[in-house]
């Protein structure tokens, strides 16, 4: 089988007009490139130079061979440039798999600073709730709630569990007033998660740590978060749903916390990503941005406990 780096070397033996040029360029001895083109002549059983004491000489099998593989070699020199010269600086595509809610929490005015300043980066957002297999979908980075299970994927928390928490629109507090205690809730219309009954238990962890339960009506419920959000919005009650897809509705003062010392123990947010090998900077980047922006959200809205 033809050794593709001795043809690199014939290509630059022929490119640099001698043996010695060749091997200054290569930084390798001239006896070294002399003796594997040798070789690669004996391996075609032809000769592809004429030698002698003052130049190189090609034949004509050495300039057809040469015609055939130089742009080869130029193409895969090239190709190494550009890898390396991409891992200088973040550049590609970087497909990115998120529930489909991903950007209730993640603003796109962030996609478009993180854009502007890696020029060279494409950006794909698939957006489901199913999990997506890194491998077979070619995804980049993955986003999900709940504890990792996938062990053979790398992973690195976003959003800390722990940080479910009670809110309500302004509006709806001005007119039914704020609870001031957890057992207020249970003269509040409340907006929850579809149930069989017309009241559900909320647990959550009170102040000093230790559990509390509270039931409370369901003027609304529905089966989805982002029903329950628009609902809470709309100034229907107050809800209780992880801080992840409020954080937007909060920082704006369309929602606002309610009782914020109760919290209930949440799912959180991962990053995934199939390797730490070899990782792009374009992913290595994109991560950094989500870890940093989310991060400023999740400390600026989780009550910190006494």
């Amino acid at each position: 089988m033809l050794d593709l780096n001795d043809i690199a070397l014939f290509v630059q033996v022929v490119r640099s007009g001698s043996f010695a040029s060749a091997a200054r360029r290569l930084g390798v001895p001239a006896n070294t490139v002399s003796r594997r083109v040798q070789g690669l002549e004996q391996h075609l059983g032809v000769r592809l130079l004429q030698r002698s004491t003052r130049k190189l000489t090609l034949t004509s099998a050495g300039e057809e061979f040469n015609a055939r593989c130089a742009d080869a070699v130029a193409g895969l020199v090239e190709a190494g440039q550009v890898l390396s010269s991409a891992g200088q600086e973040p550049s590609g595509l970087v497909r990115v798999a998120a529930p489909a809610d991903f950007l209730d929490m993640f603003v796109m005015e962030w996609v478009a600073e993180f854009l502007a300043t890696y020029p060279k980066v494409r950006l794909a957002l698939v957006l489901s709730d199913s999990k997506a297999d890194l491998i077979a979908d070619r995804i980049d980075v993955a986003f999900r709630g709940g504890p990792l299970e996938d062990s053979e994927y790398i992973g690195r928390q976003v959003l800390s569990a722990g940080n479910d928490g009670l809110v309500a629109s302004p509006g709806y507090l001005a007119a039914r007033g704020a609870p001031s205690t957890l057992q207020d809730l249970m003269e509040h219309d409340c907006v929850t998660f579809a149930h069989s009954g017309s009241h559900i238990t909320w647990h959550l962890a009170g102040p000093d740590g230790t559990g509390e339960a509270v039931q409370v009506a369901a003027r609304f419920s529905g089966n989805t978060a982002q029903a329950l959000r628009k609902a809470t919005l709309a100034g229907l009650g107050i809800t209780l749903l992880p801080r992840a897809i409020l954080m937007k509705d909060l920082q704006a003062g369309r929602l606002v916390p309610v009782l914020p010392e109760y919290q209930r123990p949440g799912h959180g947010l991962n990053v995934l990503y199939p390797s730490r090998r070899h990782l792009p900077l374009a992913v290595s980047a994109f991560i950094d941005l989500v870890v940093e922006k989310v991060g400023e959200l999740d400390a600026a809205f989780t009550p910190q406990r006494p």
